[in-house]
């Protein structure tokens, strides 16, 4: 059954075959905005159509950039580095993925902006991207919390640094958004990262970026990354977007759980074994845990392992998940189909998250039967004695909603409060997950 408020999920217990996936939203969002930014038109192929890649094309469209969409196919035209519209108001949702990079490049490109979101984007700090802004001269006031959007950004005279600093160890973000924005001030310019810098591949998502439109950033490991002064972004002609990685993670766990019923592999495609996400390791936890996991150049599919199926379930695991930090949500609800206790460490980003996902998963899985340990930066979770059907609440979290999901194959009925969350990353996600839970006799 469903309705505009929920969705209800029988009990299964496996789901089959293959499902394409909707293109990367961190690759869309960063390819999207470079293209804006680059000399030349771009034809960006294979896009992901959702809430917030629809916020950063109509930010830059009213920006001035030109977007023509034939369906998942954008052709933006370059504005090199300037943006014909030196005043607007942009509303972002909540869409980090458009928030930090914007909120650098407008504070370098001369003009004056209003940012905004949702509610819950004011209170998703980005504090740290603003001190480094500044330390370029840039000028950007906090029009409610200190520390947090929305921000007034105005026009103002550079000073080019040869060096400036940014903390690391609250969101990786702070970090693509400087890197990004710094070809437009004209400058050689070493950013030095203070701490320890988490979601590193996501930081790898970007460089890749960057260097398909001509930027090559130097790298001293993870704590220095140097921009060249003659820094510019050239439209590559043609940019392919990988399928989501996160996104990938939901069914790939599908398929490790309906292994150990018997239930055939299921298949992602749009993703493979060279993939530049990071989520791709998603697969090396779902090994840890008794999964059988295959590569192909353009696909990944999972079941469970011989001996997890002779067991009737898959293995608890302790995990840093700093390196996946969005399908690591997924752990946490295969956690449920696993024997002992699985303890997911180094999460700490989730509490800046949509929402606070580890306060959200904690209370959400107590509801399914386990017993959950909530910490600072971590999450224990030991599977339930007995299952119990959940009324299960989403905070307006895309994330939450597709993690459990995976409940209704613990055989029991599940309902998912606010089902049109997905609508930020895969607005698919439900219609796919049902024709597959469907298709079994």
């Amino acid at each position: 059954m469903t309705s505009p408020e929920y969705i209800d999920l029988p009990a299964i217990r496996t789901l089959q075959g293959e499902v394409r996936l909707p293109g990367s939203k961190s690759i869309s969002n960063r390819t999207l905005l470079l293209a804006a930014l680059a000399r030349g038109t771009t034809e960006l192929r294979d896009v992901l159509d959702s809430d917030d890649t629809r916020h950063m094309v109509n930010a830059l469209t009213a920006l001035g950039v030109n977007i023509a969409s034939v369906g998942h196919t954008l052709t933006v035209q370059g504005v090199a580095g300037v943006f014909p519209v030196k005043q607007a108001d942009l509303f972002l949702g909540n869409a980090g993925t458009a928030v930090r990079p914007l909120t650098a490049v407008l504070a370098l490109c001369g003009g004056d902006y209003r940012i905004d979101g949702v509610p819950r984007m004011h209170e998703r700090p980005i504090g740290d991207l603003v001190d480094a802004l500044r330390q370029l001269g840039a000028r950007i006031d906090y029009l409610g919390a200190i520390g947090f959007p929305p921000l007034a950004i105005h026009a103002g005279a550079l000073q080019a640094q040869a060096a400036v600093s940014i903390r690391g160890h609250v969101s990786s973000q702070y970090l693509t958004g400087l890197l990004m924005a710094l070809p437009l001030l004209g400058a050689a310019c070493t950013v030095v990262v203070e701490g320890e810098l988490i979601s590193k591949p996501y930081v790898d998502i970007t460089l890749n970026a960057m260097r398909q439109f001509g930027v090559q950033v130097e790298r001293e490991g993870w704590t220095a990354f140097r921009v060249p002064a003659a820094a510019q972004y050239v439209s590559p002609g043609t940019v392919y977007v990988e399928g989501d990685a996160s996104a990938a993670s939901y069914f790939l766990a599908a398929g490790a759980i309906s292994g150990l019923h018997g239930g055939a592999a299921v298949r992602v495609l749009g993703v493979g074994r060279d993939s530049t996400q990071g989520d791709v390791r998603f697969a090396e936890a779902l090994t840890q845990m008794g999964a059988t996991v295959r590569f192909g150049d353009h696909w990944i599919e999972a079941t469970a392992n011989p001996q997890a199926h002779a067991q009737g379930a898959l293995q608890g695991v302790e995990l840093d998940c700093n390196h996946i930090p969005d399908a690591a949500m997924t752990l946490a609800v295969l956690a449920l189909f696993a024997r002992g206790t699985t303890t997911l460490k180094n999460i700490a980003s989730w509490r800046v998250k949509e929402t606070d996902r580890i306060a959200a998963m904690a209370t959400e899985l107590v509801k399914l039967g386990a017993s959950v340990v909530e910490g600072s930066d971590y999450l224990q979770v030991t599977p339930p004695t007995v299952w119990q059907p959940a009324d299960i609440a989403t905070y307006d979290d895309h994330r939450m909603a597709m993690c459990f999901s995976l409940a209704s194959l613990g055989g029991v009925a599940v309902r998912i409060r606010d089902p049109r969350c997905v609508n930020k990353t895969y607005p698919d996600y439900f219609q796919e997950f049902q024709r597959m839970a469907q298709g079994l006799a």
